[in-house]
């Protein structure tokens, strides 16, 4: 679903909403902004990259990773994944740690 279709979805003409019920979503860009910043403010932990970004019916599921604890080389810092679910407007509803491991490991498929 791309954000032109979020928002045809959710327009007050379109779906009968009247103007104080529609909400305007967030981009892509904004909400993968808004995941990453979010759980850096609640674990307290050094933000990584924004790994993933996808849109669900009720707004976007963003994967964040973020350095859960230094070493020295840093090639082999400790990194979790996370999952940060948040609604159309961008405001987070939950988050979970999916995965730790060490930044110099790589992943077998």
């Amino acid at each position: 679903m791309t954000d032109g279709d979020r928002a045809r979805r959710r327009d007050p003409t379109v779906d009968g909403y009247s103007d104080e019920e529609y909400v305007e979503p967030v981009s892509a860009a904004e909400a993968a902004r808004a995941g990453l910043r979010q759980l850096v403010e609640l674990t307290g932990r050094e933000p990584s990259v924004t790994t993933s970004l996808e849109a669900t019916e009720d707004g976007w599921l963003v994967g964040v990773e973020v350095v859960e604890a230094r070493r020295i080389p840093n090639s082999i810092d400790l990194l979790g994944l996370y999952e940060v679910e948040l609604d159309v407007e961008g405001n987070l509803l939950g988050y979970r740690r999916l995965r730790r491991y060490q930044r110099g490991k790589s992943e077998v498929d």
